[in-house]
């Protein structure tokens, strides 16, 4: 028979025992919370996360993210990270790179301020603009540079072939023309899709069309086998200056002003800057002497000098270099035994004068002197980034070895293909720019529009902003020669160097971070790129549509220099 049992009781005794315990708990608790919240200055979990004694008074690791406060090392305790700012690659902290630095990202700050939909600064503190102008970096697209029609016609069937099975849809609802179309289903028949990996040298049609672009530009062979595709020049030079950098001793010639990748690219291998000005009174171009004279010291100080560096046509400078500065170059390159890399994502950026690319210029000199420059090594990069393309985000470029050991560039085409390979939808970008439409293809006619367009903006805003900075007071500046900067002189007082110094700036980056929060405009101190010791410079692009905010630039100019004269 079931028989009910009496339901189970606590008696005083035993409640009180219960309750004696769970305050004992809760005491030895908190006495260890105190202490490891006095030793960490903060307690180890926020108060929303600490443990519930209504549930179970022993203490739980919190398990939700932590803010920053719980995320400090806690003295006489485990770290909670493995890293920290002082354990990670040193190489990394030195190295610097302006043009995306604090100027950058306060210009973005701005742009959010103003873009935000919620209640708008109060009246007595507004923003004393209502745009921010960009001007730090070469970003076309980013200041509203419209793309190439016919690229971005056959990039989208690219992305969507199922587009194809429509052709008279597309021409008659869309614009294309029937090259667009062809192109892209010869695109598709080379990789087959944008989503799959290619070769990891990029894929054999493109790097052919590459080959043919060479070819045409400087009139001598060039062979697709010693072309190598890449996520934009940048890729390349990493890419370079990784099998150039052999040890801590190696050092790579660099002109001064530089584009700070260089420097960045090789405080983090570990190797050598060997700085070498450029000539400003001579419009940024190179002088073999200045050359010659930062090589020996190097070379004295045990430098084990390996490469050099030339940027032509110039950035920061704007500088397009004459074919004897070129030629002279490819000689001091020839005496040292140095790699050359020419850095000419800049090519078809130039307003005065002409493009020499060095590939052309070595050619010639091999022929003219047989058996002097066969050694000579040459690694050249282009990128769709500039130019009148302005294809930054698709990350495509590609840079061409002439010179080269065959075991050496077997080793470049190992360390790329750790990598895998660039992005395909921006190789056959690159296919598109560097083939475009030819007179008498059907869309031949809008591109040549488009382009020359921007061309002219481009050399309209350049002399625009070189107008106006010859007419500030204190600024020097040379004819924009080439790519897309201006790399004007300031020179400022004693009382501005003075107030610089009180709020822990250089003179160029106070100027500077007044100039961006007086009227919005985004530039780079000098001081980014390297510069003479003693003198003062900013680089600025000319890409910003319009020329209206030249003239808030002019007036913030003239009310700094009376405020510090």
């Amino acid at each position: 028979m079931y028989q009910k049992m009496p339901s189970p009781t606590i008696t005083t005794s035993r409640a009180s025992s219960v309750l004696l315990r769970a305050q004992r708990l809760s005491s030895e608790l908190a006495v260890t919370c105190r202490a490891l919240t006095t030793a960490s200055s903060t307690p180890l979990c926020p108060p929303a996360q600490q443990p519930s004694l209504s549930r179970d008074p022993r203490p739980r690791p919190c398990i939700r993210p932590q803010p920053p406060s719980c995320r400090r090392n806690m003295s006489s305790t485990r770290p909670l990270r493995s890293l920290s700012i002082h354990n990670i690659n040193p190489h990394v902290k030195a190295a610097k790179y302006a043009v995306r630095g604090e100027l950058a990202i306060k210009s973005e700050e701005y742009r959010s301020k103003l873009k935000r939909e919620d209640p708008p600064t109060p009246p007595e503190n507004p923003l004393p603009f209502d745009t921010v102008i960009s001007a730090n970096i070469g970003n076309p697209q980013q200041l509203d540079q419209k793309p190439i029609t016919f690229f971005r016609q056959v990039l989208a069937l690219l992305e969507y072939p199922a587009l194809l099975n429509n052709e008279e849809a597309l021409k008659s609802s869309f614009g294309y023309k029937q090259d667009a179309i062809d192109r892209a289903r010869r695109l598709l028949k080379e990789i087959h899709s944008v989503g799959a990996y290619s070769q990891s040298a990029g894929a054999p049609g493109i790097r052919q069309s590459v080959a043919n672009f060479i070819e045409r530009r400087d009139g001598f062979p060039s062979n697709k086998d010693d072309i190598y595709l890449s996520a934009g020049a940048s890729s390349g030079v990493n890419t370079l200056l990784h099998i150039i950098c052999g040890k801590p001793e190696t050092g790579v010639l660099v002109p001064i002003p530089q584009y700070p990748l260089y420097t960045a690219t090789l405080s983090i291998l570990n190797a050598r800057c060997v700085p070498y000005y450029l000539d400003e009174s001579q419009a940024w171009s190179t002088e073999l002497s200045i050359i010659h004279d930062a090589y020996d010291k190097a070379v004295s100080e045990g430098t084990d000098v390996r490469a050099i560096v030339v940027i032509n046509p110039g950035n920061p400078t704007g500088a397009s270099l004459s074919e004897k500065d070129v030629e002279d170059t490819i000689k001091f390159a020839a005496e040292k035994n140095l790699v050359i890399m020419a850095d000419e994502v800049y090519q078809t950026n130039v307003f005065v004068g002409q493009f020499h690319s060095f590939k052309g210029a070595l050619r010639r000199m091999q022929q003219r002197e047989p058996g002097r420059y066969d050694t000579v090594e040459l690694a050249s990069l282009n990128s769709v980034s500039k130019g009148m393309v302005g294809e930054c985000g698709h990350r495509a470029g590609y840079f061409e070895l002439v010179g080269f050991d065959d075991e050496v560039q077997a080793e470049i085409y190992k360390f790329i293909s750790i990598m895998l390979c660039p992005p395909v939808i921006g190789q056959c970008l690159l296919d598109l720019v560097v083939d475009p439409p030819k007179p008498g293809d059907p869309s031949f006619e809008l591109y040549d529009e488009e382009y020359h367009g921007v061309r002219n903006g481009l050399k309209e805003r350049a002399w625009a902003l070189y107008q106006a900075f010859k007419e500030m007071e204190g600024v020097d500046v040379g004819e924009p020669q080439g790519s897309m900067y201006l790399f004007p002189t300031i020179n400022v007082s004693d009382k501005a160097v003075e107030a610089a110094k009180e709020a822990d700036r250089t003179p160029d980056e106070f100027y500077c971070l007044r100039l961006l929060d007086a009227t919005g405009i985004c530039v780079v101190p000098g001081s980014g790129f390297g510069q003479k010791p003693g003198t003062l410079h900013l680089r600025t692009t000319f890409l910003a549509p319009g020329t209206d905010w030249v003239g808030r630039w002019t007036k913030f100019h003239r009310e700094f220099m009376d405020k510090y004269r």
